[in-house]
This record gives C-alpha cells, structure tokens and sequence, in this order.
C-alpha cells in the first residue's frame, strides 16, 4: 500500500491543509466545555444573563468558525482522494496494458477487474477518510485528556486509565480484522468470475439447460462470500459496543468522584459537566477512530492487492530494432526448433516446429483442435515467447524487434471476432487512425462486407453496439478481417476468422487478398481444407508436432494426417480416388 501514495505527489498541498483544518476545528471544539463551564459557574450560579448571552455567542462563533474549518477540509481531502484515485486507475490499467498473455492468463481477467473497480474505490475511500480524521480523532482524544487534566488532576486519572483499555479494544480488533478483510475481497473475486462467466456464456448456458446449476454454482460463491463477511463483521461489530462500555464506564466513575470533589468544595459543578463533555468527546472520537481504523483495514488490504499487480514485471523485454532494419530477401518468417509450453501446463503445446516462409506466400494451417495452430501463430506478433528454439523475421531474431513496431506490421486476426462500441469508421480505423473513407472501403471491399455496410443506415457511420451484438457472426468477421488490412500489414494472421462465412464469401475473400496490390504475407488456420488447399505452403499440425509441410498434392500424397482430414471433408473424391 505504501508504493500507491506516489500517486497523492500532485496533491501535498491539499494532503497537508486537510488534516491542518480538521485539527483547528478540532482545537475550537476542545473550548467548547471550557465555556460551557464558564457558563454554568459564572453565569448560572451569578444569575448573570449578559454573561450567559455573551458566553453562548462565543459557543455560535466557535460552531461556524469550526464548520467552515470542516467544510474546506472535506473538499481539501476529497480532491486530494479523488486525484489519488485517478492516478492509481490509471497506472494500473496502463500497467495491465503491458502485462503479456501469459501474465493475463494467470492473474484473470476477473481478477483485474476487481482490483480496477471495488479496491481501488476502498483504497480511494481510505484515503479520504484519513486526511479527514486520521489526526484529527487523536488530537482530540490527548487534548481532550490534556484539557482535562487542566481541569482537575485527580479526576483526569481517569482517563488514563480508559484510553489506554480502549486503545488496546480498538488495536486488537483491528490487527484480527486484517487479513479478514483480505480473505473477503478474494472471495470477492470468486463472486465476480462466476458471474462474468454466466454474462459472456449466458447462451451456452441456455442452450445446455444449465441455469438452475449456475445458480446453485453463483449462490455457493456468494454464500461463501456472505459469511466471511458475517463473520469479520461480528468482530468488528464487536469495536462500538465495547468502546461504549468503557468510555461509559468512566464517565460513571467521574460523575461518582467529580459528586465527592464538588460537595467538599475541590471542584464546581461546572468542571464537573466540562470533565464528562471531555469524556464524551474521547468517546465520539474512538468511535469515528474505530470506524476509520475498519475502512482503512480494507482500504490497506485492497491497496496490496493492487500493490502486488503493479509489482508483477513482464517477462518479455523489449528489442530496439525497427522494422526498416529487415534484411530484403530473406524469409520472411521462419521457425527453427520451436517449442512452446503454457506456464503452468503440464505438457508442450508446440515441439520442435520448423518451417520458413517467403515474402508474400500464402501459408496454410491446419490440424485438429488443440493441435498448436492458434499457439503457432501467437507467436509470429509475440503474444507468447518460445521457450525453445528460434524464430527470424526477415532474418532477424524476433526478440531483438521493438514489440510495438513489430506488431504495428501485422494484421492480427482473432478466433473471436470482438468490436467496439462505435460506428463502422471508429472500429475500422483501429487498424489505421489516419485512414480515408476510401481505405475503409477498399479494407470493406477485400473483406467481403462492403456490400452489407452500404446496406446499414449510416454506412461507415452505423453505430455498432457494445460487442458488436446488432451484427451477425458472418458480418462481425468480415469487419475484423477489414479493420486488419486496413493497416496495410506486412504479414496478415487468419486465425480461423472466417469460419461464419459460408464457402463462396470464404474463397471470394481469399482471392481478394491474393490480387491485392501490395500483398501480404498470409498466414491462414482454418478447420476446412477448402480454405488453405490453394496456399503456398500447407502446415499440417498434429498434437503440437509438425506432421507435414508442402502443396495439396504433396500432403495428399505423402502426409497421412492431412489425407484423413481432407477426405473426411470431401469424401467424394475419397472414393474416388
């Protein structure tokens, strides 16, 4: 937590004159039993009414000098936690967004959600809290004890006996609570990844009739939830009663003693009442103490959560190298020796993958699922690094590239087709954000979806909604495939995205990229031997091994892997042959 107050440097200014305000209107309100005193002793007892009005215009000048006291330093506190706020949000998504796929996969998704929602809110409310109250309840506690032992000495032993038992109640609550806290907010996590995966997979769900176990599923997440907060909640309900007791207690024994003390004459009636307003001062201020002390366990405990995101360093360093530093004529990708295992698998999900691939060729990849074909391709981009062998763009090793402008000449394709809410021209121009209308639409055209976007009221200005959910699968592919040649890639991956296009846009859309002008490397996975039969070069994955390379008429005659997917698709031809 103690790394995250860098991000209140912009504030010391509000920071410092916060708790400065609240301790004068602090100090204004520790006269108050003073005058009240006064007012009893001197006025009352004299049957002084000028007195008593004079007395009781100084308790209203003391009120509003200590609420404008307050008013500045709550909007001191609450800049200075809102800027506070700001500035964690953001190094934390900045930081996420340099997290590597493997790092994501490990934390979850859910996870980072959480830290960048509800603890930084608790972080963010901490914080205000404590500029507020932090000093301001421990001043008033010892002033209060100070003022009273100005009063009378032996009546004030009093309060040194009950801080420090309600310091030792407060204290103990607290260092028990602690990590309490920390268990709720991972049960927290739990709660929230159950029902991200139901919103995302809701049609599935549906579809298998699997609502009444998700919910069974979602109420033991959030029953588990419920009672650890119960259960921290009981002890920390524990703080007030027990404060109340003893600050009760001493109150009964100064009342007792300060009744002994005024009937043989040692102290006025008025100090009597000014020594209780003191204890009851102590008593409102432990328990704001109590409470801030509960907020700011969570708080603490929500700051190392996110504490320990931010500690987490990628493990892909960054190269220096451009992409002008390629060596013209070489391969433009090539494998050698590549093997690549998931931090936490149990097993390689590439072996030893070697291959290489000519400047504008069209590479085919095929094989059965959970073959490797999607992790072959994540690493041409370096979303994952190999763990073994080595992989040259143009020649030069992958990991010596500058990752941005690396990826910034590859046009990346997903398996999931995912838009933005915006309209055609926004989602397009991620690829390219000074691109014309006339490169959206040549992007529109190759892809097959110039057609229906004409179609939509708008055109490149139809809104597209969160998800891209007033669009069919077919139309949310080809949209993806346009935003990627948009770029004008070096090198265009294909992971399985046009698997919701029937068979003509599917062959229509590969002879447009094949005619383009400046035509990219192109690599394509696909599950239908239709779609890569007319590459270049075919690679036929099986198990994470390389079990063929080479033509359609190469593989069907020497590759028994790649004849029993093709002719499990085109029997026909099998029996024919």
């Amino acid at each position: 937590m103690r790394s995250l107050l860098i991000y209140l440097k912009d504030y010391k200014k509000e920071s410092i004159l916060a708790p400065l305000f609240k301790m004068l209107e602090a100090s204004f309100e520790l006269l108050v039993p003073l005058v009240m005193a006064a007012v009893i002793d001197v006025g009352i007892a004299g049957e002084d009414r000028s007195y008593i009005i004079r007395m009781c215009l100084v308790l209203i000048a003391l009120g509003l000098t200590g609420l404008g006291c307050s008013i500045t330093a709550q909007y001191f506190s609450a800049k200075a936690a809102a800027g506070f706020g700001t500035g964690v949000r953001h190094a934390l998504f900045a930081h996420i967004q340099s997290l590597t796929f493997t790092e994501m996969d490990e934390i979850g998704s859910s996870t980072l959600i959480t830290r960048m929602t509800s603890d930084i809110n608790q972080t963010q409310s901490g914080v205000n809290l404590v500029l507020r109250l932090f000093l301001r309840s421990p001043f008033i506690v010892f002033g209060a004890m100070i003022m009273a032992f100005t009063v009378d000495v032996q009546s004030a032993l009093i309060f040194v006996v009950v801080i420090p038992v309600l310091s030792v109640i407060v204290f103990g609550v607290m260092l028990i609570t602690m990590p309490l806290y920390r268990n709720v907010q991972s049960h927290l996590d739990s709660v929230l990844l159950a029902t991200r995966e139901n919103l995302t997979g809701v049609r599935v769900i549906r579809a298998f009739n699997k609502e009444s176990e998700e919910r069974e599923r979602f109420e033991k997440e959030n029953q588990a939830l419920t009672d650890a907060q119960k259960f921290v909640g009981r002890i920390s309900g524990l703080m007030n009663p027990l404060t109340y007791i003893t600050v009760n207690g001493g109150i009964i024994a100064l009342i007792y003693v300060g009744a002994l003390r005024v009937d043989i004459g040692d102290l006025t009636q008025g100090e009597v009442v000014a020594l209780i307003n003191y204890m009851s001062q102590i008593l409102v201020e432990l328990v704001k103490l109590a409470n801030l002390i509960i907020t700011v366990t969570k708080a603490v405990a929500c700051g190392n959560r996110i504490e320990s995101v931010l500690r987490i360093r990628p493990d892909m360093e960054n190269g220096s190298l451009t992409w002008k530093e390629t060596h013209a004529g070489l391969p433009a990708v090539e494998f050698s020796g590549v093997s690549l295992t998931y931090r936490g698998a149990g097993a390689e999900s590439l072996s030893d993958i070697s291959f290489s691939v000519r400047k504008n060729q069209t590479i085919g990849i095929i094989g059965g699922t959970g073959s490797g074909k999607s992790s072959l391709v994540n690493l041409i981009p370096r979303f994952y690094d190999a763990d073994g062998g080595q992989i040259r763009i143009f020649g030069n090793d992958i990991r010596a590239y500058d990752t941005e402008d690396l990826r910034a000449h590859i046009g990346v394709v997903p398996q999931k087709a995912v838009l933005f809410k915006g309209t055609v021209a926004e989602n397009l121009r991620w690829g390219n954000e000074s691109a014309s209308d006339e490169d959206l639409y040549e992007a529109l055209e190759i892809s097959q979806a110039k057609e229906f976007v004409d179609k939509k009221a708008g055109g490149l200005d139809f809104e597209i909604e969160q998800g891209g959910r007033n669009l069919s699968g077919g139309q949310k592919q080809r949209l993806t495939i346009a935003r990627a040649l948009v770029r004008r890639p070096d090198i265009l991956i294909l992971d399985d995205s046009a698997s919701a296009l029937d068979y003509a846009t599917d062959a229509a859309l590969r002879n447009a990229i094949r005619s383009m002008k400046d035509r990219p490397t192109v690599f394509i996975v696909s599950q239908r031997a239709s779609s890569i039969q007319y590459a270049d070069k075919i690679l036929v994955l099986d198990d994470g091994e390389l079990a063929g390379a080479g033509t359609h008429e190469e593989l069907l005659a020497g590759c028994p892997a790649y004849r029993e997917i093709y002719y499990s698709q085109f029997p026909k031809e099998a029996a024919n042959g």
